[in-house]
């Protein structure tokens, strides 16, 4: 496979893993943390906001997953790259979260 395949699969694992956060909040009526707010990825913004930034971010995901990359489930090196993305994101996202709502605890 071609390396622009697995940056595409990559990258659109970490906007699917980016996505479900934002999504999830908004849907529940919690405000979140986004690029939009102030101070920049610190402070909150409204659930609506955040869902239409984590839809935004499933879009994105279903174009590079889907329609740029075409993501075979049953490859396993296809899988892989898209997994590292994801796990990439989420780790990402625990610890710079973390420290806003309590997950860096000792």
């Amino acid at each position: 496979m071609p390396w622009a395949l697995y940056i595409s699969h990559f990258f659109g694992g970490a906007f699917l893993a980016n996505a479900i956060p934002h999504f999830v909040s908004g849907m529940m009526g919690m405000p979140f943390q986004s690029p939009f707010a102030k101070p920049r990825g610190e402070g909150l913004s409204s659930s609506t906001v955040n869902v239409v930034w984590g839809f935004f971010n499933f879009v994105i995901a279903y174009v590079l997953l889907c329609r740029t990359a075409d993501l075979d489930w049953r490859n396993l090196g296809d899988v892989a790259v898209f997994g590292a993305g994801a796990l990439a994101m989420a780790l990402f996202a625990a610890r710079h979260f973390g420290r806003f709502h309590g997950g860096n605890r000792p």
